[in-house]
């Protein structure tokens, strides 16, 4: 992972990534996605972590794909189709990563967030943002319609917005994206390094193995019919009732002090 790309800050059980490459914009480069890739894969193997901050250097959170390199590989003898085919795969697979890593991931946007550096922050499983920061799946001004980062956005917010969003190509601001749900919420630019953190530490400071369970079920269950999903959440609750730590976390309650977890 370079370090001029992707920057790492491990402060206490919270990890902050910064992408850096501000001239871009941020893009997801081909190595801007090896270099998340190969640092999620790295946290997802350290409970240590509990949660992690994504966010971006320079004036803007992420400007999606890098249009340079995507226009570059169309040069190629079959215009650029086994290159795209492979760039959005490698995407896919970040996106499902990050869903899939056992710690919370924070998107921190500011800026812009464009095209797929949206459906970073749909990705996510939260995201604040300073209150001038603008969302938008544009890629339709552009002959591009954004059907990857689609796949992220209409899991987030209600489909009408999502569809209006993407056929216009129009941006909406911090304050609407709060409103439909793609982020959790909008802060003055000056408190988001702060507020973001304090989420994080939140989120960090409950038990790590609980988290992990929760977050996997979260998931896991959005995609069932409400039946199976109910099925499904009564096992995990099952599951967990017999970890020690929970016996431990309810002993404490009902005596009235704080748990003490190992973990």
């Amino acid at each position: 992972m370079s370090l001029d790309i992707l920057l790492r800050q491990d402060s206490g059980n919270v990890t902050t990534l910064t992408m850096n490459t501000p001239k871009s914009l941020n893009a997801l480069s081909d190595d801007m996605l090896a270099a998340l890739q190969n640092a999620f894969d790295d946290i997802a193997q350290n409970p240590k972590i509990r949660a992690v901050i994504l966010r971006g250097a320079g004036k803007a959170f992420c400007a999606g794909h890098n249009l340079k390199e995507m226009t570059a590989a169309r040069s190629g003898d079959d215009g650029g189709k086994a290159y795209f085919a492979d760039l959005f795969a490698r995407c896919a697979k970040l996106m499902l990563t990050i869903q899939s890593l056992p710690q919370p991931v924070i998107a921190q946007a500011h800026g812009i967030a464009t095209a797929a550096g949206c459906q970073l922050v749909a990705t996510c499983d939260m995201a604040v943002a300073a209150d001038d920061t603008r969302f938008g799946v544009n890629g339709v001004n552009i002959g591009l319609f954004c059907s990857t980062p689609m796949v992220a956005l209409s899991r987030n917010v209600p489909r009408k917005q999502a569809f209006e969003m993407l056929t216009t190509g129009k941006f909406i601001d911090a304050a609407q994206a709060e409103k439909i749900g793609l982020i959790n919420s909008a802060v003055a630019h000056d408190d988001l390094d702060a507020a973001t953190m304090e989420l994080a530490q939140t989120v960090a400071a409950k038990l790590g193995s609980v988290v992990k369970i929760g977050k996997q079920a979260f998931y896991n269950q959005a995609q069932m019919p409400v039946d199976a999903a109910y099925d499904y959440a009564a096992d995990v609750m099952v599951q967990n009732m017999m970890y020690q730590e929970t016996a431990e976390g309810i002993a404490a309650f009902i005596e009235k002090r704080e748990p003490k977890w190992e973990q």
